[in-house]
């Protein structure tokens, strides 16, 4: 049997991006009972973090201790890392998939490079247990890892795509209980305050926002208008368009620093919209939901499995306009209708549970009882 007041665990974070960090001090503060460690690297040089991760690393004393588990996040070279530091080799491992580079589109000036797919792939077949955060996550890493297999000339290990499939779960990224609060006000059908709380970036779909707000200015559809979110030194030119074009239905435009500010606004808003094109889970559509926000999002990605369908709006990945008609019908049908969606419970921080596949791993090795607390 386990004692988790004996259990020390490593959490390694290579790229430890906003989603990243809250992910690992969610998981911390879910389970106090174990002794937990964080090796962490900044955001910042993507190709250089997935890759290099193991050799930024490779005199970090934490390594050279015994561990009872790893949890690694999606962006750490699991298989170099464990290969540099045998000691590392037998202690069970969890890699935690927040996205996987079999689906992460490759932006307007970047070169295609099949690096970051295998680090992932090796990090997935040297891991114990791969956990995703969503089911089309783990679903489009299947796919990709399959047909990227299926190019390859030869000595491909027969039913690794099997393999890969039978250790992996969808435990998502929990979204804090206190988001979960009842709107104070009724929706407001006539002039909803419209918010768009993304990363600043081209798979966000920011072109398509503007599309969606040009044809709800030609049906003459009143809204008021909040773009928040994570802004980058370079950002597409629609960010732009849309401050300039619709300055009068602005409620705010930009980042927002403070976190009490920022859920204040989750309360005012009436529906919470995305034109994503590419998102694993959709935390910010989800931390919206659960403070009483309608979605408006596209029937692709993860969002079908916590948007119900009438909240769904036909996707046209290739088609950006055809996609704002959809969208703006949608939105119409939703206004009109005197319908409220549900927020999602089940992704509570109480109701997401981590802790089972934890305590699996560690008595399948029963490290905690064979391993001293540390070397030296």
């Amino acid at each position: 049997m386990i004692d988790p007041s004996q259990s020390r665990i490593l959490v390694l974070s290579a790229y430890d991006a906003a989603s990243h960090r809250r992910w690992r001090e969610q998981l911390i503060a879910a389970l106090p009972h174990y002794e937990w460690h964080v090796l962490s690297l900044p955001p910042r040089f993507f190709r250089w973090r997935i890759r290099g991760n193991p050799l930024s690393w490779l005199d970090e004393p934490l390594l050279q201790e015994c561990w009872d588990l790893i949890v690694a996040s999606s962006m750490v070279d699991l298989a170099s890392l464990r290969g540099f530091h045998p000691n590392l080799a037998r202690v069970p491992a969890l890699l935690y998939m927040h996205e996987n580079q079999f689906a992460f589109p490759v932006s307007e000036g970047q070169h295609w490079s099949a690096e970051p797919q295998m680090v992932n792939l090796y990090s997935a077949v040297a891991a114990d247990r791969v956990v995703f955060n969503s089911r089309w996550n783990r679903m489009s890493f299947l796919s990709g890892v399959d047909e990227f297999l299926s190019r390859l000339p030869d000595g491909v290990p027969p039913g690794l795509v099997d393999a890969l499939q039978a250790k992996s779960d969808v435990v998502p990224v929990p979204i804090e209980d206190r988001l979960f609060v009842k709107r104070t006000s009724p929706l407001n059908r006539k002039c909803p305050h419209l918010l768009w709380n993304h990363r600043w970036e081209y798979d966000k779909g920011p072109d398509r926002l503007l599309h969606l707000l040009d044809r709800l200015a030609d049906l003459g559809q009143p809204f008021r208008l909040s773009v928040v979110g994570e802004r980058f030194r370079k950002q597409p030119e629609a960010f732009e368009k849309i401050g300039a074009r619709y300055a009068e239905h602005i409620a705010h435009f930009g980042f927002i620093a403070d976190r009490a500010r920022y859920e204040r606004l989750l309360v005012e808003a009436d529906v919470v919209i995305s034109t994503a094109l590419h998102d694993f889970q959709g935390l910010s559509l989800l931390e919206a939901m659960a403070s009483d926000c309608i979605p408006l999002a596209p029937d692709r990605l993860a969002y079908p499995e916590y948007v119900p369908s009438p909240y769904l709006y036909p996707s046209y990945e290739d088609d950006a306009e055809k996609e704002a008609d959809a969208a703006a019908r949608c939105l119409h049908d939703i206004l009109a209708s005197s319908g409220q969606c549900e927020p999602p419970d089940e992704w509570r921080v109480s109701r997401v549970r981590y802790d089972r596949i934890i305590r699996a791993l560690l008595e399948s090795s029963g490290s905690s009882a064979a391993h001293p607390r540390k070397i030296g």
